[in-house]
């Protein structure tokens, strides 16, 4: 694919129910034309699907039970928002994640982005994950990816369908490729394998007893 002329995923891409988007986001291109004109790509290999049901879903106790009705309060009511927003809030106070709203508006859904593979920008995210030396120290991890791609709090409901920062089409990933898992560092909804993730990427998140990366390849100079 040409790298000058990628073209954003409609929105229509999202409007669909969130374990089918977070499944067909993998191999897809996260793309930020940065302010500085350095332009980064990465390849999506994995994500987290989170919905209204589901109680580790920030919008959780936003819908009425019984009529099914959103109560329109806090950050959390943005998952709501129209297919394709940016949701993007500071974990612990300490890193941004990026997630891309799902489900027709006014339905609560959202895909974490927790990891992606390098296509383009590659000494700008070097510059900044200057301490990284395995490809999952770079940008394998929901904290790690918005500090390379330096995405912060400026994006939050901001539409991930246009530039400067957007999802384009990339190459889908066959299901031979894709493993599921239970969702990483959860309390609630431990049970379901809604993370996705292509098999035997380097820049896969690492789970927690795999922190310290003694089977990663190093990063290459």
């Amino acid at each position: 694919m040409d790298l000058n002329n990628l073209v954003p995923l409609p929105p229509s891409f999202f409007d669909r129910p969130t374990l089918e988007v977070a499944r067909d986001l993998l191999g897809r291109w996260l793309v930020h034309e940065h302010p500085s004109g350095v332009r980064l790509v990465g390849r999506i290999v994995e994500t987290e699907a989170y919905r209204q049901d589901d109680p580790a879903f920030h919008g959780w106790r936003l819908v009425d039970p019984a009529t099914g009705k959103v109560r329109p309060e806090g950050r959390a009511y943005d998952l709501f928002a129209p297919p394709g927003t940016a949701y993007v809030y500071l974990n612990y106070g300490m890193y941004w994640l990026l997630n891309v709203v799902t489900e027709p508006e006014g339905v609560g859904g959202a895909v974490l982005i927790r990891a992606v593979e390098p296509i383009a920008g590659l000494d700008f995210l070097r510059a900044r994950r200057p301490k990284a030396r395995r490809p999952c120290e770079l940008t394998g991890g929901p904290g790690r990816l918005t500090v390379a791609f330096d995405i912060d709090g400026r994006y939050h409901r901001k539409p991930l369908t246009a530039p400067p920062l957007y999802f384009a089409p990339g190459k889908p990933v066959s299901d031979a490729e894709v493993a599921t898992s239970p969702r990483i560092g959860l309390s609630r909804g431990t049970d379901r394998l809604w993370r996705f993730f292509v098999r035997a990427n380097p820049y896969v998140s690492p789970r927690p007893q795999e922190e310290r990366g003694l089977n990663s390849p190093r990063l290459k100079s």
